[in-house]
């Protein structure tokens, strides 16, 4: 990234402003003003998340926000209630009351001498969410939002189910905050009473993934928050903006689809990242970008941006299957409208072992081609993140190493290249054994030399195969019909390569199995997969290039003592446990600016033994302490996930140290029916 270190205009920090509540609560943000704004104002940009504006994001702060400031804009970064050093309690994610403070931290923008009373909402992930959510409720002073990384649908397509089926990122992230929403404010902007915060943090929190377990199905817990419930109450125009590494890329499909307002979408190849920071590459020069979106709906400038497509996204060429890249090779192409009608079907019928044209196949009624599979418990252990926060080495390894455990149809060698875009659609005819199933559906890229690279994948818990609403059980025996939708994607597949479908009945630990082994039949010459097939146009050749990316300077960040990531599959023969080993340690690292030092640590394990469904366990533990000179903190959140048959069991410890003194510890011991999972 280019750091900018001249603007048109000069920028001042006030790196703590008090945001005054409805309730009397006050929320802390930091700003960026053009020097000059009190006698010229400005329009704001706001990021509203929990991410501690003082030290976890400082650095990714100032490059952003201080870039927008230079060129006009105010830029302000707000942590919610009970986060960071704003006062209060953080109990879970997206909460009435966090939307409430949203509006209320709105209108105290627009209300400053330095706004001229039009606000745009920016956010990643977190961020992304609550802006589309804001949004909805329509402030008057919101006048157009860029979504990154975000969904519209809490339930069907974020972090804690796909397909009805329950994720091991629900865990994971349910771990990462669990210890997050129970570090303290910093004592040097609140004073004394950052204790008293930070106890009241530790009491009243809580175990997010017990009240997530206690929501298996698409309840009114989960359509809160979710827009896609009502589209047309979001009533200003909406950049949906996302990467074909991160989970939530399917989102920028839908809201384009089925919003009303003015709206553009764009997808890269990179993982749960700001594009103008993106990886795999190539980055772009989002915050470019992102003016061209804001000039236009915020200031009135016509920068030509809602001339372009509606869409763009990169067209990924081939690559050899490994589990971290620093660059996917592609190109930009983009599309009018979405849904495009230039993208055509392409559907292929499901024989023994093959992927056959539909028209070459025997019309319906013909073969009869039954196909039995029982996957082994740990296939998935290979599969990678559902959502992909570093690009590596969380993306899937070589599918030949899952593919000996799973139905396998694939094409002959392709005569000439093939390239989709969107969906890929599994209509499947099928019985299982057992009441409560799933299958998991993989595509892959299969080179000359054999090796397999992932290129999408869907899931479907079985009893949701028409509600996730009202599952309901599967009846042993009994013949269904379903679809199983996989990810959006933009796929080359060059000629000479086959197409490969691989279905399992376990996908472990990227999804939690069923309570028992399945037996699953496919009847395969009913079953048909069905790819979006794009055809090449020379106007993809003419779109305009992205910008280099380009950010302010960042904050000073010193790196003490070097972080390591990694995952490491273990496999005990002698006992036949097998492991998967995340390492998420992020070392040591001072900040200057607030002369704090972190220490940031998370190892997670998901294991089990042979094919004893009772054995599966997900461990997590994160480490973080934070110091200087005459003040240390330091915590340990420890939580274990296991299930039976008819229970989900959590164990849980919270540990707080203020310097080497134990002030907090409490644990959780909880027993969870299964629902349909």
């Amino acid at each position: 990234m280019r750091e900018v270190t001249e603007f048109p205009h000069r920028v001042r920090v006030i790196e703590n402003a008090w945001i005054p509540m409805s309730d009397g609560t006050r929320l802390a943000a930091k700003l960026w003003l053009p020097a000059d704004a009190e006698e010229a104002p400005v329009p704001a940009i706001l990021e509203y998340i929990p991410y501690r504006k003082r030290d976890n994001e400082a650095v990714h702060d100032s490059i952003m926000h201080g870039y927008f400031a230079g060129h006009g804009y105010a830029g302000v970064r707000v942590d919610l209630r009970g986060s960071g050093e704003s006062e209060g309690v953080l109990r879970d994610e997206y909460l009435p009351q966090e939307l409430a403070d949203g509006l209320d931290v709105l209108r105290w923008i627009a209300a400053q001498p330095w706004c001229d009373g039009k606000v745009g909402m920016i956010g990643i992930s977190w961020g992304g969410f609550n802006g589309l959510q804001i949004a909805a409720l329509r402030p008057p002073e919101l006048g157009a939002v860029i979504t990154l990384c975000s969904t519209d649908d809490r339930y069907a397509d974020d972090i804690h189910h796909m397909g009805g089926c329950l994720l091991g990122d629900n865990l994971s992230w349910a771990s990462t905050m669990f210890a997050r929403s129970s570090l303290p404010p910093d004592p040097a902007l609140v004073g004394e009473r950052w204790r008293d915060m930070w106890m009241e943090r530790l009491e009243g929190s809580g175990l997010w993934l017990e009240k997530w377990l206690r929501h298996q199905r698409r309840d009114d817990y989960w359509k809160h928050g979710s827009v896609c419930e009502d589209y047309e109450a979001l009533q200003v125009p909406v950049y949906a903006v996302s990467g074909w590494a991160d989970g939530y890329s399917n989102a920028v499909f839908r809201m384009l689809a089925h919003l009303k307002v003015p709206r553009k979408g764009l997808v890269g190849p990179w993982s749960h990242r700001y594009p103008h920071l993106g990886v795999p590459g190539p980055a772009i020069g989002f915050l470019q970008e992102a003016l061209r979106w804001w000039d236009h709906w915020l200031k009135c400038i016509d920068t030509g941006i809602m001339d372009e497509p509606m869409l763009r996204v990169w067209m990924q060429d081939s690559v050899p299957p490994t589990t971290s890249y620093a660059h996917r090779p592609g190109r930009w192409v983009a599309e009018r409208e979405w849904p495009s009608p230039l993208i055509r079907e392409r559907p292929l019928r499901l024989m023994s072992g093959r992927l056959v044209a539909d028209d070459a196949a025997p019309e319906c009624g013909g073969e009869e081609v039954p196909l039995d599979i029982q996957s082994p418990l740990t296939l998935g252990l290979f599969a990678g993140k559902w959502c992909s926060y570093a690009a590596g080495p969380d993306l899937a390894h070589d599918q030949r190493q899952e593919d000996g455990g799973a139905l396998v149809f694939e094409t002959e060698p392709l005569g000439e290249a093939l390239e989709i875009c969107g969906a890929p659609v599994l209509d499947l005819e099928l019985e299982a054994d057992q009441p409560v199933a799933m299958v998991a559906a993989r595509l892959s890229d299969v080179a000359s030399d054999g090796k397999a690279t992932r290129v999408t994948y869907g899931l479907l818990n079985l009893t949701h195969r028409e509600s996730s609403e009202h599952p309901a059980p599967l009846v042993p025996g009994q013949r269904y019909r379903v679809t199983v939708r996989l990810n959006e994607i933009a796929q080359r597949f060059p000629a000479g390569h086959r197409v490969r479908l691989a279905l399992s009945t376990s996908y472990w630990p990227l999804a939690w199995p069923p309570p028992k082994p399945v037996f699953l039949r496919v009847h395969a010459g009913k079953s048909r997969l069905i790819l979006p097939e794009r055809p090449e146009r020379d106007e993809d050749g003419r779109l305009p290039e992205f910008g280099e990316p380009e950010g302010a300077a960042p904050l000073e960040k010193v790196q003490i003592e070097a972080g390591h990531r990694n995952w490491l599959v273990h496999r005990d023969l002698a006992s036949d446990v097998s492991t998967l080993e995340v390492i998420n340690d992020l070392g040591t690292f001072r900040l200057p600016h607030a002369d704090l030092v972190h220490r940031i640590k998370g190892v997670e394990r998901y294991s089990s033994r042979d094919d004893e469904f009772d054995s599966l366990r997900g461990e997590t533990v994160w480490d973080h302490a934070i110091w200087r000179d005459d003040w240390a903190i330091s915590m340990r959140t420890h939580t274990v996930l296991s299930s039976t048959a008819s229970h989900f069991h959590i164990q849980a410890t919270l540990d707080a140290y203020e310097g080497d003194k134990r002030v907090y510890c409490r644990n959780w011991d909880v027993s969870i029916p299964r629902d349909c999972a």
